[in-house]
């Protein structure tokens, strides 16, 4: 079974995280990327369209705006081949103009949330950990491009222009000609010829990556490895490198070796932005305070932030000196931390959505500054 995924670029979060209307509707849902099972996730959108039109209803919104929305998601939950290609999480972001729609491999829990602005918060998860990848198996003899999600059999991936093995990528029946040739021949010669196998599988690549940010696995030997990596072009290529043949190993074992990169990728990124929010904390730049990062975020001072992708501050942050006015618990519409982590986007800071044990003291965020603010 494969994962269908259009994670959001940063373009398009940042797009996003620019739009203003006087009605725009956020919701998540958990979905199933099997088929036959994906008739509960239309009913529970349903669900949640019709909490989203309760409260628009109550705001007194335009009834024709609200209709507009509402055909827009109808006709989202009957399009049924829509439905035959999901992942675990689905968003779904209208307006009564436009609808956008996001398949994600992390596992979101239903929200719904009304507003003058999309809550993005959710889908900066997918972004910071998507949990999902692919790994390149390459050998001499043999080439596959290997999917890989969290819970879900690894499947292999058809890949047009993919050459076969190196042999046949340059028209040879072997690599180990001694023959003279220029400078292409014993040792030397063999590892130029990798390195032309490496830039035809590479070229093959651009089809299905471009414009992708998942991780890309390299299993290989050396030193294919090296070679290989000296002519990537994927920026998402990440280390360390499954070492052995993969020729001798399953599609099974190579997701189970993946699995546990992913996750240290993830630990990695996540510990060296802790490191580093200890320094500037005690530079002065680092704050856990919802208030102070409210006016740094408004300022344009944060550098990159942690939110707490489940944590809900209900509020509004106003727009001129970025002061906090927090709402009754359980409010609906906007929420104080999805709104200082869309101002932090729109300045260029980056946000990672994360659990909150990332989060240094626990709190809904983190942030470090630019400049003390």
């Amino acid at each position: 079974m494969m994962l269908y995924v259009d994670i959001p670029t940063a373009g398009e979060l940042k797009s996003l995280a620019s739009h203003r209307d006087d009605l725009c509707v956020s919701i998540y849902l958990p979905t199933t990327p099997v088929t036959p099972d994906t008739d509960r996730d239309r009913i529970e959108l349903k669900n949640l369209t019709k909490e989203a039109m309760r409260q628009l209803t109550d705001q007194e919104a335009d009834t024709r705006r609200v209709a507009a929305i509402s055909e827009q998601i109808d006709d989202l939950v009957d399009d049924g081949e829509f439905w035959r290609f999901q992942a675990h999480s689905l968003a779904v972001l209208a307006t009564p103009d436009h609808i956008h729609t996001f398949r994600v491999p992390n596992a979101l829990s239903s929200a719904v949330v009304v507003s003058d602005r999309f809550h993005l918060k959710p889908l900066l998860r997918a972004v910071t950990f998507a949990n999902n990848g692919y790994v390149l198996a390459l050998s001499e003899g043999a080439v596959r491009l290997v999917e890989v999600s969290a819970d879900l059999p690894a499947t292999v991936v058809t890949v047009k222009a993919m050459p076969k093995d190196a042999p046949s990528a340059l028209g040879k029946a072997t690599l180990n000609d001694r023959s003279p040739s220029g400078r292409i021949q014993g040792s030397e010669g063999k590892k130029v010829r990798l390195r032309q196998y490496s830039r035809k599988v590479d070229a093959a690549l651009r089809d299905v990556l471009a414009g992708r940010e998942v991780p890309l696995i390299l299993a290989a030997a050396e030193p294919l490895a090296s070679i290989y990596r000296s002519v990537n072009t994927y920026p998402h290529l990440v280390e360390p490198t499954l070492s052995g043949n993969p020729d001798e190993r399953t599609e099974a074992e190579l997701a189970a070796q993946a699995r546990t990169v992913l996750d240290d990728v993830y630990r990695r990124d996540i510990a060296a932005w802790a490191g580093l929010f200890a320094t500037r904390e005690n530079q002065g730049r680092a704050t856990t305070d919802v208030v102070h990062a409210a006016r740094a975020a408004t300022a344009g001072a944060v550098d990159s932030m942690l939110v707490d992708i489940d944590a809900v501050v209900p509020g509004m942050v106003d727009d001129m000196d970025g002061s906090v006015t927090i709402a009754e618990p359980g409010s609906s519409g906007a929420d104080v931390v999805d709104e200082i982590a869309r101002r932090v986007l729109l300045a260029g800071g980056r946000v990672l959505g994360v659990r909150q044990t990332d989060i240094p003291g626990r709190k809904p965020l983190a942030a470090i500054l630019r400049y003390p603010a």
